[in-house]
């Protein structure tokens, strides 16, 4: 999109056309113009544009604008949703979504699609998590840029949401994301600080939730101080539908664009407060030459999308999302069994999206059971199909002792399990993370009589396997593929694609095992983000405990080997992966490379480990390949609180190379400088900082040991002494007060001017 980041210092159209413009037509701008559309001033050559809901599919709507789902929208294909994308760790995948998606919208008239979504699934409760792509904010940022880029190079404006910390539906009008700024920074910002200052989003959608007790929509600091001041962000900010209280508040803040409209109210609003006094005329005209650059940046070139290629781009792409956690007994592929059971409602009316804003009037759905009759037939393998199941729950008995029966007869009975759409969608959080509880029973049964029994899953977030999963041999999880999605599954348990997709999220063994357990959805319109930056996987590994599949989990019809890792060190805070991949095993296939890095340097406590790069390669069998990962800063950085900024400590770090988060191949240790910097010292620092510091430390030390020792039995070394431990953690300016006068406090400033630590 060309003019993307446009603003009023580099768009000359945008401030020509502000000078002619009334302080009512400059508000006008500020509201929509319609449910997806932006005002228009016909009399001053402003046209409107059209926005849409995506990310996955454009939900082009014409007749009957909602933004909940409920009414038809115009024929589109239904690609891969991000849960789907996030598992497949690749960079092209969702590049090739983006550039799938600015075509279609083109096509339909729309000028800004609104995706992609990059909030952090925080819960796996959480009922909006299929439009998310992974509990990382590094996996996410990255796909996502690779989205936003492609999107736009293709002529349609991106809006990247929900800005911030929009982590659940539970009263997500009201409630409060209580979260303290480190892991605001390292957590729930990073994947929007990457996707804004990387692929420059034509706009930012702000959340409907508070941040701190303030609204994202009236909230200075996010959307000034950080988005714009921080991030250099130059384009449009705009609300999520509904999300603007106040008007005069949200333009304060940094919000350009209310939707939806019409907006005639909030455009009188915004009037009366510039003549109140309570907003600056030059605060309209910011956010109308942003609106205005967004309006004149817009990309109106004719697209004619072959829905048919798109439709096969979409079956490709699912195959690389779908990750196989389970395979016992080489049961899959099946491409050499006589005889298969196929079970479940959803091989015949399958699940492939979510519920609400998202939801794509898909241009036609693979049926997972016709697809199947195809490879079955061609192999000239014996198919039968039992329903098993029906998600109103009715005839539950009859079905699944019709389904026990025939199971009996198969080789390998294949169960299509998952959750109802209307248990994931926006608006809900999900209640529970077991299957239904008639599909439990029915797995369970089914893999008492059969001989080798497959589940495949579908869902728009993880579910709890306990209950079942050592009954069965083999889990292929879907999650939600899109539209292309029936033949993806067939085509991967028949071995014609081989998986490769990778668990974006851990799957735990019990929804009590998970960080947020005490604390999600929140109480009396408060959240609390009491697990910090020890979210997900970061938790997990960091206490030690046991989950059913770690984060970068995924199994493949061939083996690869994993050797030589080198890492070279780049500067005082960067450093470069050599790493060497080769298929040992007799199929093609992708394999993901995941570079972690571990530390404990700093005042902060980090993680065990933090996914710090990763790459996708394809290798045919016997292929070698060599690959480069660059680590930089960002990758051995944690947000400090004093300084407020990134910091980079020395000391060391171990770079590791993981088969997911859990099991580790290679390791090098490496030391880096870091950035040379202390948090700033003042007299209320505690002791042991100022005795930690490079220049004042020592001269202190020999003042502070005859003072600590006196009177005392022969004294200890002073480091360990039990006065030290004690007095460790006072403020500097106490111990003053304590000694008398024996240390003098100019003395001890004087100590820092040397430094460019000091307060």
């Amino acid at each position: 999109m060309a003019l993307a980041r446009s603003s009023a210092e580099g768009n000359p159209m945008a401030q020509v056309g502000l000078q002619a413009l009334s302080l009512e037509q400059k508000a006008s701008l500020l509201t929509g113009g319609g449910f997806w559309s932006t005002a228009a001033i016909p009399e001053a050559g402003v046209a409107t544009i059209v926005l849409a809901d995506g990310p996955h599919g454009v939900r082009r709507q014409k007749h009957g604008t909602d933004h909940l789902g409920l009414h038809h929208s115009e024929p589109a294909t239904c690609f891969p949703p991000a849960v789907a994308v996030g598992s497949s760790w690749s960079e092209e995948v969702a590049s090739k979504v983006g550039a799938a998606l600015a075509e279609e919208a083109r096509a339909l008239g729309v000028d800004v699609l609104l995706g992609p979504g990059v909030n952090i699934k925080r819960s796996p409760l959480g009922g909006r998590n299929f439009e998310y792509y992974s509990e990382d904010p590094l996996l996410s940022g990255v796909l996502a840029t690779a989205y936003v880029k492609a999107l736009q190079a293709g002529g349609v404006g991106a809006s990247l949401k929900h800005f911030a910390a929009n982590d659940q539906e539970t009263e997500r009008m009201v409630i409060s994301a209580d979260v303290d700024e480190r892991t605001l920074r390292e957590i729930h910002l990073s994947a929007f600080e990457r996707v804004v200052t990387e692929a420059e989003p034509a706009t930012v959608m702000c959340s409907y939730n508070k941040i701190n007790g303030v609204h994202a929509s009236e909230n200075h600091w996010l959307l000034t101080q950080v988005l714009r001041t921080e991030w250099g962000y130059t384009g449009a900010v705009i609300s999520d539908w509904g999300a603007v209280r106040t008007r005069p508040a949200a333009l304060n803040a940094g919000l350009d664009l209310s939707m939806p409209g019409p907006g005639h109210h909030s455009t009188q609003a915004l009037v009366k407060a510039v003549r109140d006094g309570r907003v600056e005329e030059s605060a309209v005209d910011r956010a109308a030459e942003r609106v205005l650059a967004l309006i004149d940046g817009s990309g109106r070139r004719p697209a004619a999308p072959d829905l048919d290629a798109h439709h096969e781009l979409a079956r490709e792409l699912a195959t690389e999302c779908a990750v196989l956690l389970k395979n016992a007994h080489g049961t899959l592929p099946l491409d050499r069994t006589s005889s298969v059971l196929v079970v479940g409602e959803f091989a015949t009316t399958p699940r492939y999206q979510g519920g609400g804003s998202s939801h794509v009037n898909a241009t036609r759905v693979d049926v997972p059971l016709e697809c199947i009759e195809n490879h079955a037939a061609a192999r000239g393998t014996t198919l039968m199909y039992a329903r098993g199941f029906d998600t109103r729950e009715e005839d539950g008995d009859a079905l699944r002792a019709a389904a026990v029966r025939a199971a009996t007869e198969a080789e390998v009975v294949v169960v299509f399990a998952g959750n109802p759409e209307a248990e994931e969608t926006e608006g809900l959080d999900r209640d529970r993370l077991e299957l239904p509880p008639a599909q439990v029973q029915l797995i369970k049964e089914l893999a008492a009589v059969a001989p080798r029994t497959v589940v495949v899953l579908a869902n728009g977030g993880i579910v709890s396997l306990e209950e079942w999963h050592d009954d069965v041999d083999a889990i292929l999880e879907g999650f939600l593929l899109g539209q292309g999605g029936g033949a993806a599954i067939a085509d991967l348990l028949f071995g014609a694609a081989n998986p490769s997709g990778r668990l974006a999220e851990t799957i735990p063994h019990r929804l009590k095992d998970t960080p947020t357990y005490l604390s999600f959805p929140g109480e009396q319109e408060h959240v609390r983000y009491n697990e910090g930056v020890m979210i997900g996987y970061r938790y997990y590994e960091t206490v030690g405990a046991p989950v059913r599949y770690p984060f970068g989990h995924g199994l493949s019809y061939t083996d690869f080997d994993v050797s030589d890792l080198r890492v070279q060190v780049d500067g005082p805070a960067e450093a470069l992966a050599t790493v060497t991949v080769t298929n040992v095993g007799t199929r093609a296939g992708k394999y993901v490379v995941q570079v972690y890095v571990s530390t404990h340097t700093g005042p902060v406590r980090r993680p065990e480990r933090t996914l710090a790069a990763f790459t996708k390669v394809h290798l045919e069998p016997a292929e070698t390949r060599t690959v480069q990962l660059s680590l930089d800063r960002r990758a051995f950085a944690y947000w400090d609180l004093p300084l407020a900024r990134w910091v980079v400590p020395d000391g060391a770090y171990v770079v590791q190379v993981g088969e997911n988060a859990s099991a580790l191949l290679h390791e090098q240790l490496v030391h880096l400088a870091g950035d040379g910097v202390r948090p700033p010292l003042s007299l209320q620092s505690d002791v042991a900082d100022w005795l930690a510091h490079p220049v004042a430390g020592a001269p202190l030390r020999a003042r502070l040991a005859p003072l600590i020792a006196q009177g005392g039995p022969e004294p200890e070394p002073f480091e360990d002494s039990d006065m030290m431990r004690m007095v460790g953690s006072m403020p500097m300016s106490q111990i003053l007060n304590l000694t008398g006068g024996a240390i003098d406090s100019d003395w001890l400033v004087s100590l820092l001017d040397n430094s460019d630590t000091r307060a």
